[in-house]
């Protein structure tokens, strides 16, 4: 076999064996970092909110807090002495709330309820305390919290798919790991955040402009980046290389226009509706019923027009797509406005389920994004969708079972099993020459 046939044989397995290692890595990093400061997070912030959870004279340890408020979100455990404590970036008011559930058998919160709003006055920390006392707390069943969390999986991975198909169709027409989708993915929260916040545009208004301008900004990097750089030959890894360097240099240009602070687009924080054991906001609704429309139009695009049609031929073999008459480049520019557009849209709905945007949000979910299409099949985009639905349910069932901070272990775990019995993915071919 020619050497260029054999070395794309195994670039496939190869990218997923990295895939899988950035995952871990992650993973592990989380864990570490949860476990080196159980007491306090967010020290790097000025502003402080504390507590000494007690009952009866006794400390309670491993009680579990948690802070949301401004667009921030953070969460701690009680030390051994029932001290907990949480950094917060900017003064304001915060919704404190103790999860009663890791509290000892017997005790619940007698009175003042397990959420508190903590609003700071002109110090720079602000106290919060719990009064405890004996009773029985009352629990939901398991059964109502595995349907709540499988909706809820099923609207993640509805839109991590959103961002994982334009990721896959990229590395099928070009054979490239773009890493720098995670900033397309911030881009479209960001030009959310511009127009409809910032100038005053009608939300959906403002989501159309974010999505035609994630996909001018598709366009551009091809025309200027990658299209030079292909007609030059430029070899898988070293663009590989180069799309980190441009990920890189695209969030901290976010960080620096935007600054490092989470904000809000309007509407998120509305009250859920309740469905017996399911419960949703109207914007997870709105969210799911949209992804649902859009993947069903690209599924569409790639079945039935004679672009997506050609799209599948470049991915199956770009020389023989050529030698056919098919314009590969005009493909990989379609593909490359497509997938940044389909970025951009899942920011958006990221930036809701988060809640929040911020100039590094797309890098938070980029390893899972990747995952998905490793999952699914590498190059193929209803792979991707397949891949994402998995990693979307087992990222939100698993945490009844693992803590939030270990919620993407299921992920890991689930593509490590499939990658072992089934190296190309779900949907992937075992080969791909071409």
């Amino acid at each position: 076999m020619h050497p260029t046939h054999t070395a794309q044989r195994y670039i496939p397995r190869m990218l997923a064996i990295l895939f899988v290692t950035l995952l871990a890595a992650f993973t592990m990093a989380t864990f570490s970092a949860g476990s080196a400061q159980a007491d306090a997070v967010g020290t790097e912030y000025n502003f402080t909110i504390s507590g000494n959870v007690q009952f009866n004279g006794k400390a309670l340890d491993k009680v579990a807090i948690a802070v949301d408020g401004n667009g921030y979100q953070a969460n701690t455990v009680t030390d051994a002495e029932g001290k907990w404590a949480i950094g917060v970036p900017e003064k304001g008011t915060y919704k404190v709330t103790l999860d009663e559930g890791t509290l000892p058998k017997g005790v619940i919160v007698a009175k003042g309820g397990n959420v508190i709003d903590a609003e700071f006055g002109l110090t720079d920390r602000r106290s919060v305390n719990f009064f405890l006392g004996e009773g029985t707390r009352n629990t939901v069943s398991f059964f109502d919290q595995f349907v709540n969390r499988f909706v809820n999986g099923l609207n993640f991975g509805l839109l991590l798919a959103l961002a994982a198909i334009g990721v896959s169709l990229i590395f099928g027409t070009t054979g490239l790991s773009n890493f720098a989708h995670a900033e397309m993915i911030t881009f479209g929260a960001l030009m959310t955040l511009v127009f409809s916040v910032q100038l005053g545009l009608p939300i959906w208004l403002a989501i159309l402009i974010a999505i035609l301008l994630s996909g001018a900004l598709g366009f551009g990097l091809d025309a200027v980046i990658w299209k030079p750089l292909r007609r030059k030959g430029v070899a898988v890894i070293p663009l590989m290389i180069v799309s980190i360097g441009l990920s890189l240099a695209l969030r901290y240009l976010y960080q620096y226009f935007f600054g490092g602070s989470t904000s809000q687009l309007p509407g998120a924080g509305m009250a859920d509706l309740k469905f017996g054991a399911i419960s949703l906001s109207p914007i997870d609704l709105a969210s799911m019923s949209i992804s649902i429309v859009v993947l069903l139009a690209v599924a569409y695009f790639l079945l039935r027009t004679r672009i997506g049609k050609a799209t599948r031929a470049v991915s199956d073999n770009p020389s023989l797509a050529s030698a056919s008459g098919i314009d590969v480049d005009h493909v990989i520019r379609i593909v490359w406005v497509v997938g940044a557009a389909l970025a951009g849209l899942s920011g958006v709905l990221w930036a809701y389920f988060r809640p929040g945007v911020s100039w590094d949000m797309g890098f938070q979910m980029l390893l899972l994004v990747f995952a998905a299409v490793t999952l699914g099949g590498l190059g193929t985009a209803f792979g991707a969708l397949v891949g994402s639905l998995i990693v979307g349910l087992f990222v939100e069932l698993s945490t009844l079972w693992l803590p939030s901070d270990l919620k993407v272990v299921g992920a890991l775990v689930v593509l490590i099993l499939v990658l072992l019995f089934r190296p190309q993915g779900i949907l992937g071919r075992k080969e791909r020459i071409g």
